[in-house]
């Protein structure tokens, strides 16, 4: 272990800010939290967590020992607006358009958001993202005030308890956090941007088809794939066939075939018992074409949704293939 150092360069971190708010309401149905909606204007996020407080035990004229009592996670939301989906969470129901009915049942939802992780060299060196499960809002105060010299906005506040859910191995939890700058290899990357696409939803995309080329060479080459085209079908081309020589020829190459690969032969005489192939001749008249762009396949929209403790380890564990 080498001698420590304080304030080395790269390593004044901070956190800040909150953006990336999404608001999960359950699913009733399916008790998942399947259908996220973005949620604007917060402002603050404060992470209350509480419990975990000593009780000493006593024997024997001396502490015996120190139980701790269950931990619980809170947390307090300021905003200067909501999305329509939150009124439910918040216990108000709409009869009718334009009509709200307070002090109705209040709806279990998840909540993501994301705060700046940033060092005395990069303020922008990666994120955190927060994921809170299990969260009821208790009834908070609203203050209308005049408007006057100095007019601010109406900032709502609202005070989330949780119930934690379950995490196989360990405790259960209500809060999970993901360090983006734990993650800096191209593959932990792609991990980390296949769980923010769960959590932010993606879009439909219309894919694209496959372009080919002509080959013009005067002869097969067979390191590539070729095609041949009818009515603008495009239809994968064998270029390989069965030999009629009946001993090796020192102006050709022979392969063997097994099952779809063709590898030219480690044999010096032709064996009775196998079958040998050659590249076959260019067709006139033929046109033969070989892949120069494949095709995208078009993608269907996802909702945004938060995953369980469970999936969200498993996405991101690195020895999951």
């Amino acid at each position: 272990m080498s001698k420590l150092v304080w304030d080395a360069i790269g390593e004044h971190k901070y956190e800040t800010g909150v953006d990336h708010g999404v608001l999960y309401p359950i699913n009733e149905a399916t008790n998942t939290y399947d259908n996220g909606v973005a949620w604007n204007g917060l402002t603050t996020v404060t992470e209350t967590p509480s419990g975990a407080e000593s009780n000493p035990q006593y024997a024997d004229n001396i502490k015996y020992l120190d139980l701790f009592s269950a931990e619980q996670f809170g947390a307090t939301v300021a905003c200067f607006t909501y999305p329509p989906e939150w009124e439910e969470c918040d216990g108000s129901t709409r009869p009718v358009e334009g009509v709200n009915i307070y002090q109705q049942g209040r709806k279990t939802f998840g909540l993501s958001y994301r705060t700046k992780i940033g060092n005395d060299v990069n303020p922008e060196a990666g994120y955190k993202l927060h994921l809170v499960y299990g969260c009821k809002a208790t009834p908070s105060e609203r203050a209308y005030n005049t408007v006057n010299e100095s007019p601010e906005a109406l900032n709502f506040n609202y005070t989330i308890s949780t119930t934690p859910v379950e995490v196989p191995g360990y405790k259960n939890t209500a809060l999970l956090t993901i360090d983006s700058t734990k993650f800096v290899t191209d593959e932990a990357k792609a991990r980390l941007a296949a769980l923010e696409a769960i959590l932010y939803g993606t879009d439909s995309t219309p894919g694209t088809p496959a372009v080919y080329e002509e080959d013009t060479a005067a002869t097969f080459d067979p390191t590539k794939e070729y095609y041949t085209e009818a009515g603008g079908v495009y239809t994968k081309f064998d270029i390989f066939e069965a030999t009629s020589d009946s001993e090796f020829q020192s102006d050709k190459d022979y392969y063997e075939k097994n099952g779809d690969v063709y590898t030219i032969t480690a044999d010096t005489v032709m064996d009775p018992s196998k079958t040998y192939y050659e590249i076959k001749t260019k067709a006139s008249g033929t046109s033969y074409y070989i892949l120069k762009t494949p095709a995208v396949p078009a993608t269907e929209a996802t909702n945004p949704r938060l995953p369980m403790p469970e999936e969200v380890i498993s996405i991101l564990n690195s020895t999951n293939g």
